[in-house]
């Protein structure tokens, strides 16, 4: 089963305004997805960059988010724990929260991935990806992704 994951910022394979990269605001876009199977206990949010000169690079790590929500709001906090229990990890920004695109050049494409998980990642905040791909291994129920793309 695949989760369908939507903003009302950008389309799929479209460009992400501004207001959401380091250009501008630099503030999280919102994101809503189709509900999980049956036996979903959490979702996960891992955004990155693959096209990055050094690698993927991670723009930002949400997890334990509570399996009755399948959406959030525009501009969440960069703290560590979010008001819906979800904890956030580190980004390759090395800090919590949304971080977002601010290519060093050409056009670059960012997903947004969303994996629903038949488990409560049992962490504190600050997970890098690594850690959070580990934990998640062997409980992915289903997931989808949503691809924007920002050139500055």
């Amino acid at each position: 089963m695949d989760v369908t994951v939507e903003s009302t910022a950008f389309s799929q394979g479209g460009m992400i305004p501004s207001v959401y990269t380091c250009d501008g605001k630099d503030v999280s876009p919102p994101l809503t997805w189709s509900e999980g199977p049956a036996g979903t206990k959490s979702y996960a949010l891992i955004s990155d960059d693959p096209d990055a000169p050094m690698g993927t690079w991670v723009h930002w790590i949400l997890y334990n988010i509570p399996a009755n929500i399948t959406s959030l709001p525009e501009n969440l906090p960069k703290t560590e724990t979010l008001d819906n229990g979800a904890l956030q990890g580190k980004s390759d920004f090395k800090r919590h929260g949304y971080g977002g695109p601010c290519p060093p050049g050409g056009t670059h494409r960012y997903y947004f991935k969303i994996y629903a998980l038949d488990t409560v990642i049992k962490a504190g905040p600050g997970l890098i990806k690594k850690q959070l791909l580990k934990a998640m291994d062997n409980h992915i129920l289903a997931q989808g992704e949503l691809m924007g793309k920002y050139s500055r």
